[in-house]
């Protein structure tokens, strides 16, 4: 199976995003899965189309969009994204909308089509702490993975899709306020490479699949 994993640029003065490093740490490819990476801009404007750009050019069977979730200690599979855009600071593009629709008629919410709760339970399981999550804020994280549900709901596709939040790097926490949590890049992408494996053994014995 393909499946595509997005990370984002650094935002809010940062010069990494742990999103972004874990997934490009992961293999090429793992078991029979076949991994494919794309870097998304922290923009509400440009997210959306350079994961539509992504998903065309690799035509991908799972999408797992990740991003940073300052102030967490564990991984946050997340179950649901909603049709709301408001940001409390402007993205990178200095875009900061409130209270406005990331599509126009689109349904309030949309779940995510991966196996949440085998995915977290497989994350603790291999020694990550990692719990689901019901919500993806409203920044250009849900707004990501609000605009790749909403296609799979409108358009019915055949496709595995959500979005996983990560904590700081342990060189971002350094420079804020003492016990601030943070996770080693390395156990990051131990998570991701966990989820492919759950995916991909759902895909060997269809029977098994959960929500």
């Amino acid at each position: 199976m393909k499946i595509l994993f997005t990370g984002f640029e650094p935002f809010g003065g940062e010069t990494v995003n742990p999103s972004f490093e874990a997934v490009r740490r992961l293999p090429e490819r793992l078991g029979t899965a076949e991994i494919f990476k794309a870097e998304i801009p922290v923009s509400f404007a440009d997210s959306g189309p350079a994961l539509e750009a992504a998903m065309a050019s690799c035509h991908p069977d799972a999408v797992i969009c990740v991003g940073q979730a300052g102030g967490y200690a564990a991984l946050a599979v997340e179950r649901v994204a909603i049709n709301l855009r408001d940001a409390a600071t402007p993205d990178n593009r200095g875009l900061q909308p409130s209270e406005q629709p990331v599509v126009p008629g689109g349904p309030d919410a949309c779940f995510a089509t991966l196996p949440v709760k085998r995915l977290a339970a497989a994350l603790r399981e291999g020694g990550i702490p990692a719990f689901v999550s019901n919500s993806a804020g409203t920044y250009v994280c849900n707004n990501l993975m609000y605009t790749l549900l909403e296609r799979i709901h409108r358009d019915n596709l055949p496709l595995r899709g959500g979005f996983i939040h990560v904590p700081y790097a342990p060189e971002q926490a350094a420079g804020k306020a003492p016990g601030t949590p943070s996770m080693a890049l390395e156990q990051i992408t131990r998570g991701l490479e966990l989820a492919v494996g759950v995916l991909s053994a759902e895909e060997a014995h269809p029977a098994d699949r959960t929500d």
